[in-house]
């Protein structure tokens, strides 16, 4: 009965997947982005936040967030703290800006209102649909080369230098040669048509690394910490200054356009748009990832968003709610089997990573490479977001060449008013200081 409720409710025979293949999916996004459970409070603690409070924070706003989602929303895509805004809350607002870090929760949860409200309006639903598909097709590229230079850093295949950006890495050192074979043997399990290639080649890398002493078990199971250090401990009062207005608006455009980028760039490779390349059901996941950011903020983390990361799961076959169903199941055990999912090194996620990078990179052929104010854009769009290392951010570069390019060449009616509208909106986000 459970699982004909579960194959109703989905409706998996309509979206051609079964069960199996969903709980796959789920165990293979997870496993793509639990390093956020860890990483997360690792960096909020250098905001003097309570690493065991962040750490619950973390797994209970991702569970939630990626459980709305999923059965309000029906889509494979999960939700937790974004890289990049939590960073941006730690050294730029509390550590550059000298706020306290329950000023900048506060700012986090101003911030989380203003997106629900625009996410019930109209207005940034219009604003997501109005997106030229040749921007659409960009996003997904970009986003799929911000995958790879994420996978090949944390892979140790390349490093920073400081006078390259970045250079190779030591190629010989175990880290990179396991996460290399777990990339090819991804790529061959797939091309044998093997179900859950992604998560048996992070599952395969990991126990050899652990075999070989190159990582560690870290144990089975603990009692999750304490999250009252951070529960209810934001200021919002302090976060109505005027000087943190600034703040305010960039988490909120940072967070929509790092949202809306995912949300394209997952639901174009996993086929989920309609004819006209728009994705129904919109609003339904914009009021999931929206709500969670401000459920976020009152339990004691950064902004929340929908994870590329989920990418890896729908290529894993993953195509309705119930991927993001076992997603957030697989966040509540991790509060009690923390030690478990930080046995799983980040060498061992970094070739699924890189795999949904290569695939998500494909839309770079469906760009018109006959006009060069369709492609060029897109080709900033896609370069921008690693080269920045902000999905925003290229998004916003590739706006601002697209609307340019455009009207200097007097094809105004190519650039919609809503493509003008977010290009001025980047432009200001980009003259701010």
């Amino acid at each position: 009965m459970a699982f004909d409720f579960l194959a109703r409710h989905f409706q998996l025979e309509a979206h051609g997947t079964d069960i199996r293949t969903e709980c796959v999916a789920g165990a293979t996004t997870f496993l793509t982005m639990a390093y956020i459970a860890f990483v997360n409070p690792a960096i909020l603690q250098d905001a003097g936040m309570d690493f065991g409070a962040v750490f619950v924070a973390t797994c209970l706003v991702s569970a939630l967030g990626t459980l709305v989602m999923g059965l309000y929303a029906n889509y494979p895509i999960a939700l937790a703290p974004g890289m990049g805004l939590n960073a941006f809350f730690t050294y730029g607002v509390v550590i550059g800006l000298d706020y306290t870090w329950q000023v900048a929760l506060g700012a986090v949860f101003l911030s989380g209102l203003l997106f629900v409200i625009l996410s019930v309006l109209p207005v940034r639903e219009w604003l997501i649909n109005a997106i030229p598909q040749t921007m659409k097709l960009a996003i997904s590229a970009g986003i799929g080369l911000f995958l790879a230079i994420i996978a090949l850093r944390n892979a140790g295949v390349i490093t920073a230098d400081p006078v390259t950006l970045v250079t190779t890495g030591d190629l010989m050192a175990p880290e990179p040669l396991l996460a290399l074979l777990g990339f090819t043997a991804i790529i061959a399990l797939h091309a044998r048509g093997v179900p859950g290639a992604v998560v048996f080649g992070v599952l395969g890398v990991t126990a050899i690394g652990i075999a070989l002493g190159v990582s560690d078990w870290k144990g089975l199971a603990s009692l999750p910490p304490d999250p009252t250090p951070t529960f209810l401990a934001l200021d919002i009062v302090g976060a109505m200054e005027v000087g943190l207005i600034a703040v305010i608006l960039t988490f909120l455009i940072v967070d929509i356009f790092d949202t809306a980028g995912t949300l394209i760039g997952i639901a174009h490779q996993a086929q989920l748009l309609d004819p006209e390349g728009r994705l129904p059901r919109l609003r339904r996941t914009l009021l999931a990832d929206s709500s969670a950011t401000v459920v976020g903020a009152l339990v004691g983390t950064s902004p929340v968003t929908s994870y590329i990361e989920s990418a890896a799961g729908t290529n894993a076959g993953g195509r309705t709610g119930l991927t993001a169903l076992v997603v957030a199941g697989l966040f509540i055990a991790c509060l009690f089997f923390a030690p478990l999912a930080q046995s799983v090194p980040s060498y061992a996620t970094a070739p699924a990573i890189l795999f949904v990078a290569c695939l998500m990179a494909r839309t770079l052929a469906e760009i018109d490479w006959s006009d060069a104010t369709e492609f060029a854009p897109a080709v900033i769009t896609a370069l921008g977001m690693p080269f920045t290392f902000s999905i925003a951010d290229g998004i916003g570069l590739g706006f601002i060449c697209y609307a340019a390019a455009k009207l200097m060449a007097g094809r105004f009616k190519e650039c919609s008013p809503a493509v003008i509208l977010i290009a001025l909106i980047f432009v200001a986000k980009f003259a701010l200081p």
